[in-house]
């Protein structure tokens, strides 16, 4: 690979993949990142990596959803592999304003896909990078595996499998070197703060109210972001054409218990005299509508087929989160100042 176009590289994973690469031994190309820079996108998080690689990073700001942008972009950098992570990913934002979901995660992945095409024999790999929300919900027991049937529940995850589909027929029908991941719920540095984690955080940080939807019983797996980046790595060099691999950190914790390890984690880094412990924010508010009970990934087949396991486990993976965010006031205080307030309490209410 000379020249890998990563779209949505100023997103959470997408700028954690960044990071991750440009250092690594086993790749000396260019990495061109084109992000539109939406509400989620800071290019900022990439202000170092563009001083200490200034030719071996190229920042383009454009929409995937423009034919001309990606034709041009394409073209200029002679782009020979794609990794794609732009999408709209919220579940709350796509539940009361879906449009830009089917145009970013819909449209703008047939884009992607329509100029990789022309590209012909020039294209070494386009790595599509998806959800396990696109499996939708499972019971008390069970993993989804790489044949599970998608049933996605929000226009979030049905935005997603649509894309999913999209790239497996170009391979089928036009012979495009694809590959795709399916990975579970992410976190680590850089995430926006509208997701739980960082949201958190935030809160407790601030003696704010803990929203925690339903019972907080819901299940996800959790993976911390660095460990998905070097998996996206290794399928992309070693994974095979046309072939699925769903990532998973092996770490399933109920809403409710990830939520009173931040509030442990932050009592002790940041302890406040005369404050109770910040487990009596938790506040439980009313659910979202079509919440998913519970994911669980079965990651086998990446780790036998390629050999990647997780570094991390979710203790040493959240320690090193909660400490980051502690640690980068001054990026928070930034993002925060943008479109940014809190946007679930906007939507639902703060909780009280």
């Amino acid at each position: 690979m000379k020249n890998l176009l990563v779209t949505g590289g100023c997103g959470f994973i997408g700028s954690n993949f960044i990071r991750f690469l440009l250092p690594r031994a086993d790749f000396t190309g260019r990495i061109v990142n084109l992000d539109n820079l939406t509400y989620a996108g800071n290019a900022e998080n990439l202000t170092d990596m563009a001083q200490e690689y200034p030719d071996r990073y190229v920042f383009e700001r454009g929409d995937v959803c423009d034919p001309l942008v990606l034709a041009d972009i394409f073209s200029r950098h002679d782009i020979d592999a794609v990794c794609h992570f732009a999408a709209e990913s919220h579940v709350d934002r796509s539940i009361t304003g879906p449009d830009a979901f089917i145009q970013t995660n819909i449209v703008g992945t047939f884009q992607l896909l329509e100029q990789a095409r022309r590209l012909d024999d020039r294209l070494i790999r386009f790595h599509h990078v998806s959800t396990d929300e696109v499996y939708g919900s499972l019971g008390a027991a069970g993993h989804f595996t790489e044949q599970t049937p998608y049933r996605p529940n929000s226009p979030y995850s049905a935005s997603k499998a649509s894309s999913d589909h999209l790239v497996r027929a170009y391979a089928k029908t036009y012979g495009l070197p694809v590959t795709l991941s399916n990975c579970s719920n992410n976190y680590g540095p850089f995430q926006f703060p509208e997701k739980l984690i960082p949201l958190m955080v935030l809160n407790a940080l601030e003696q704010k109210p803990l929203p925690v939807y339903g019972d907080g019983k819901n299940v996800r797996d959790w993976l911390y972001v660095v460990d998905h980046c070097r998996a996206i790595w290794e399928i992309l060099v070693k994974g095979r054409e046309g072939e699925t691999y769903n990532i998973g950190g092996d770490c399933e914790m109920e809403n409710i218990d990830v939520v009173k390890s931040i509030c442990d984690i932050v009592d002790k880094l940041r302890p406040e005299d005369g404050q109770p412990s910040r487990r009596d924010l938790i506040t439980f508010v009313v659910d979202r509508p079509g919440h998913d009970r519970r994911y669980a990934i079965d990651s086998s087949k990446i780790r036998d087929e390629l050999g990647w396991t997780p570094a991390e486990n979710f203790a040493s993976g959240m320690a090193k989160t909660v400490g980051w965010y502690l640690d980068h006031g001054d990026w928070i205080d930034r993002v925060r100042s943008g479109e940014y307030r809190r946007w679930i309490e906007t939507q639902y209410g703060s909780p009280g």
